[in-house]
This record gives structure tokens, sequence and C-alpha cells, in this order.
């Protein structure tokens, strides 16, 4: 049955992967993305039978790709003692400090250097930060694991982790955005060193583009920036819902598997998602963006079917008064910006920024398939060179 099913997935993505139509991207190849759509289909298609499991069959079900998967959590709180220097503990005053130093540390780091790498905007990035450990306040009476100390919520994760990825993000993102782009087809190398190096930036951007979201540019795009930050906050919190759920470990492969395939359909579809915004002629969401609702929305149905009870418990009152209060901030700034200031432009207007950006984006698309056909001729006369020296060398020899 295993190699069945293996076989069935192989040869759905061979053929997506040689058929589907090509992402936003263009390297490492258009291939690469091609197979992480097809890889989100199966991925999608998988969620959807287990969602009609049940609990227990679907913790079952797991143990095929591990057996030591299907046995019971115990969830580690990082509260209780919120001392940060311990003096009733002369052996190891900064136990405490150091019992937070685990596997979450760099992980929190380097998935916000590289979230802000797809994300492209510092304020858009520090929005979801603190919006995240706002929400595990507001959610630590569901799960033990989002109880943590206020320093470790506000100094170690918020500020330092984060923070200190998204600086080192923005950095890395000036540093594309200023970097020139003049590509040369690897044969036309002269030595095998600057081969060696075409080789390696093949896996750097072929063309840079800064995004400039402008929420409040228009009501459009004030609500397409809501629904951005809604499904990255559900996709967050169902990392842990469901390894709470499915019983599996937080340190198992499964779990940072998962991170970094979103971190991949991220990509394309927040690219997707821009170019739908930005670009006046481009009328069609685009397929990653799409798959990637679909994927968050039924993990976050999987979670509710399997442990409702828990997810269902009521909000303490103080935080159900918070989330009420800012629900009607929101929706009171949001009549106000767009109905009574009224200051923004008529959604259906291009701006002069827009056309600048979709034709940029437009000669960036005509430039790569120039280059791409003039590495095709390249390669072509190489190959008849070859014969024509074959064929010379061949008749001078008969000759003699």
């Amino acid at each position: 049955m295993k190699r069945g099913v293996t076989a069935m997935g192989l040869c759905f993505l061979l053929f997506g992967v040689t058929q589907t139509p090509d992402g936003p991207f263009r390297r490492p190849h258009p291939a690469f993305w091609r197979l992480i759509l097809c890889l989100s289909i199966l991925y999608e298609l998988s969620l959807v039978y287990l969602l009609f499991q049940s609990r227990d069959d679907a913790r079952l079900l797991i143990r095929h790709l591990d057996p030591n998967l299907g046995k019971p959590l115990p969830e580690k709180s990082y509260g209780g003692n919120c001392l940060i220097y311990d003096a009733e503990n002369p052996n190891d005053p900064w136990h405490n400090f150091w019992d937070k130093m685990d596997g979450f540390v760099p992980t929190h780091f380097f998935g916000w250097w590289l979230k802000t790498l797809i994300i492209r905007d510092v304020w858009f990035c520090w929005v979801i930060s603190l919006m995240f450990e706002i929400l595990e306040y507001t959610l630590e009476h569901q799960l033990p694991n989002f109880s943590e100390c206020w320093w470790d919520h506000w100094i170690m994760d918020a500020l330092v982790c984060n923070g200190l990825g998204i600086y080192l993000g923005m950095k890395t993102l000036n540093y594309l955005s200023m970097k020139p782009y003049h590509w040369r087809g690897m044969w036309n190398q002269p030595t095998f060193r600057g081969m060696a190096k075409r080789v390696a930036l093949q896996f750097t951007p072929y063309s840079w583009t800064d995004f400039n979201w402008r929420p409040t540019s228009s009501l459009i795009r004030w609500f397409a920036t809501i629904c951005i930050f809604i499904v990255f906050l559900l996709a967050e919190l169902n990392t842990f819902y469901l390894k709470f759920v499915l019983w599996i470990p937080p340190e198992h492969f499964l779990n940072l598997t998962r991170l970094v395939f979103f971190l991949f359909m991220g990509a394309a579809s927040l690219r997707e998602g821009f170019q739908y915004l930005d670009d006046p002629e481009c009328k069609k969401f685009g397929r990653q963006a799409w798959m990637i609702i679909a994927i968050t929305v039924t993990e976050l149905l999987i979670a509710i079917k399997f442990d409702a009870e828990t997810l269902s418990k009521p909000l303490p009152t103080h935080i159900a008064y918070f989330w009420s209060l800012g629900f009607f901030c929101l929706v009171g700034y949001t009549i106000w910006k767009f109905y009574v200031k009224r200051d923004v432009k008529n959604d259906l207007e291009v701006t002069p920024r827009a056309k600048e950006q979709s034709q940029a984006l437009h000669d960036n698309e005509e430039k790569e398939e120039d280059d791409e056909v003039e590495e095709e001729d390249n390669r072509y006369n190489l190959r008849n060179d070859g014969v024509r020296h074959r064929t010379k060398t061949k008749n001078g020899s008969a000759g003699l």
C-alpha cells in the first residue's frame, strides 16, 4: 500500500512539474516552483483525507511516517517561575533563563529572517510578530505551550529573536535591491571558476522587486492586508494546534519540514498576491496563493474537529474585552479612513507608480525570455562549432 501511494504521488508530481504553468519565480529553476505547487496540492489532498478520519485513526495513520508517533505528549509550559535570576537556587541561579533557551530560539531568529525576505516590509513583519505574541497571551488557557513569562514574550521572542531576524532580513533586502543583475550563460563563462560561480548564482534571484504594500491606499488593499495578516497568523497557530491534536513532538522532523514548505509556498503566494494588488494588468489571483489559503483553512478544520473541546474553551473576560475593543477600533478606523476622511484614491485608478511597476514586471519577463533564447542559441552554436571541428579533423585525417 505504501509503495502504491508513493508511486501514485510521484506520477502526479512528474506530470505536474512538466505540464503546469510556471510560477512567479525563475530561480533556481521554474520547475522547482512547479514542484512546490504540485506538492502543495498533494499536501492539501492528504489533509482533506485526514479531515474525514477519526482522531484516533488520524494518529494511527501518521505512524506510517514514523512508528514512534501516536503517543501522548507532555506539553511544556514556559510560564511558572518567571524570575530571571533565582537567588534561592545558588547552584544555578540562571536556570529559568537557560530553560527557555531551547530549539525554538534559533527557529524564531532564522524563521523571521526568511519571513522578512518573503514579506519585504518591515512594518508588515513587526505587526505580525507582535500580533502573534498577543495571540499567545490570548490562547494560553487552551495550550500550555503558549504560557510564557513576560520577558520571554517581549524580550527574548519579540525583541531579540524576531527583532534581530527582521533586522537581518531588511539588511539582506537592501543588498538584493541595490545589487546589479546582469546575467551571462554558464557556457559563456571563460573559466571553470566562473562556471562554478555561475552555478552558485543560479540560487539567487534573477531580478528584484521591492514590495510597497500601501495598505491604506485603497479599501481593497486594506481588506487584502487584513486577510494576509489573518492567513499568516492562522498558519502560525496551526503549527502548535496540529502537533497538539496529532501528538507530534516539537522536535520532530515533520514540524520543521512543514515550516520550510510553508516558507516556499508563502514566498510564491505573497509574490502572486502583491502582483494581483499592484499590477493593473494582472486580473487573476495566483494558483499558489489559493492553495496556501485552502491548506491553512483545512489545517484549522482538522484542529477543530479533533479537539473541539480544547478550541471551544471560552476566552477569559479581560481577553474578550480586549479583542472586542480592538475589533471596534479596527472597524471605526476603516469607516473613518475610507468613508469619512476619504483621502485615498479610487481603487480602479492606475497610479503612475503602479504603471511603472507593471511595466517593470513585463520588461523583466521579456528580458528573461530573451536571455533564455540567447543562451539556447549559444549552446546550439557551441554544438555546431564542435561538429564542424570534428568534421574538419576527420577530413584532414582522410586526406593525409
